[in-house]
């Protein structure tokens, strides 16, 4: 497991009806744990997105990019980290990774980009910069 110390993180529990016939997450619920994860990183930083969409500004995901490295299966515990850069002027990249606990084993290694938006438009996001504390 890399070093997340400086990582948001938040634990999860695989729930039964998340896993398929082979008794295996299901490959689209870890991008629900990501969201779940990305969701709760942007409250702990006091991002509400329904205030954002009341000034105008809507964060949109236009990319996901998602490396599945090992199964999760039925009441595994596991963790989910998410680290956040910038990449370019307009988009922030979240860095997410998923590992089983108690063990570390690496399970997804997972990049969400995201842009924000003013009426459809993409444009630069602003005091976000501050608030996830980015240069």
């Amino acid at each position: 497991m890399e070093d997340t110390s400086d990582s948001f993180s938040l634990e999860f529990k695989v729930r039964d009806y998340e896993c398929d016939i082979q008794g295996v997450v299901n490959n689209a619920n870890y991008q629900h744990y990501l969201e779940h994860a990305r969701h709760e990183f942007l409250i702990s930083k006091g991002i509400s997105f329904a205030r954002l969409h009341d000034e105008g500004i809507d964060l949109i995901v236009s990319r996901v990019e998602i490396d599945y490295k090992y199964p999760l299966r039925s009441n595994d515990s596991f963790v989910v980290t998410v680290d956040i850069q910038r990449d370019g002027n307009v988009r922030l990249a979240f860095i997410q990774n998923i590992y089983r606990i108690p063990d570390k084993k690496h399970i997804v290694h997972g990049r969400v980009t995201g842009v924000s938006t003013k009426k459809g438009k993409p444009v630069p996001p602003g005091n976000l910069v501050e608030l996830l504390g980015l240069k």
